[in-house]
């Protein structure tokens, strides 16, 4: 299966949190959109990567994803090396993507910038045709995406475009809701963390009301570029 879109992330959750309402918006669009969690989050305070894989198949379902997949990497642990690389090419070969998205190159959480620089390694590598990996028995050849964006997460870092997800605001925020063992709920007898109290959940509101605000937006995902974005026609500039 090709798609037109392929979003990694560090964490199941991760995507739901930066880009589910862009993700969104190109589904809506006919795009073939799928999502690759590396971790199963298995070292959050809240919940168990069990739990997580099931509001990770809800949220897809939800979403209207073409797939998703978990890699399995350890969590808080993974590094930038042959090896996870080599399963990210072995990722990006299969599906063939256009455009990748992927974590903030610089985040609250350490494995955030790990990822980034990890998937974006792991894209250029990827375009190599010596560079041997398979499929089961099958080869699988060699696939550069076109572009890779890294969306914003937690810390604020100024965006190089924003996409206006107005219209699937509400689609992100049932898809961040999936994972219901992550956020604020008032029966949980989990210990508190950073995302579980009900102010993380108004920062996620606030923060995509100021990105949407600077382009005349009700809601707005922000994005940074890794090479330089060109247009042939000025009036595709909002």
């Amino acid at each position: 299966m090709k798609l037109d879109i392929l979003a990694f992330a560090a964490h199941p959750d991760d995507t739901e949190l930066g880009c589910a309402g862009t993700l969104a918006l190109h589904i809506s669009k006919g795009y073939k959109v799928g999502v690759i969690d590396l971790t199963r989050g298995e070292l959050g305070t809240r919940g168990s990567a069990e739990i997580r894989d099931k509001e990770a198949e809800a949220s897809a379902k939800l979403l209207g994803l073409a797939v998703r997949d978990n890699l399995k990497f350890a969590d808080g642990f993974f590094s930038n090396d042959k090896s996870h690389q080599l399963a990210i090419i072995r990722a990006i070969r299969k599906y063939q993507p256009k455009m990748v998205l992927a974590n903030a190159p610089s985040d609250r959480h350490p494995d955030h910038g790990k990822a980034a620089e990890l998937v974006r390694d792991a894209c250029f590598l990827s375009g190599l045709a010596k560079i041997n990996v398979s499929d089961g028995d099958d080869a699988l050849p060699a696939w550069r995406p076109e572009v890779v964006y890294h969306y914003i997460q937690s810390n604020y870092l100024t965006p190089d475009f924003i996409v206006d997800v107005s219209d699937h605001w509400s689609t992100k925020e049932q898809a961040i809701k999936c994972f219901s063992s992550q956020f604020y709920d008032p029966k949980s007898k989990e210990p508190a963390t950073f995302i579980s109290s009900p102010d993380f959940l108004e920062f996620i509101v606030s923060r995509a009301k100021e990105l949407g605000h600077s382009i005349g937006a009700k809601y707005g995902e922000g994005f940074i570029k890794t090479k330089n974005i060109g247009v042939s026609n000025l009036f595709d500039l909002k």
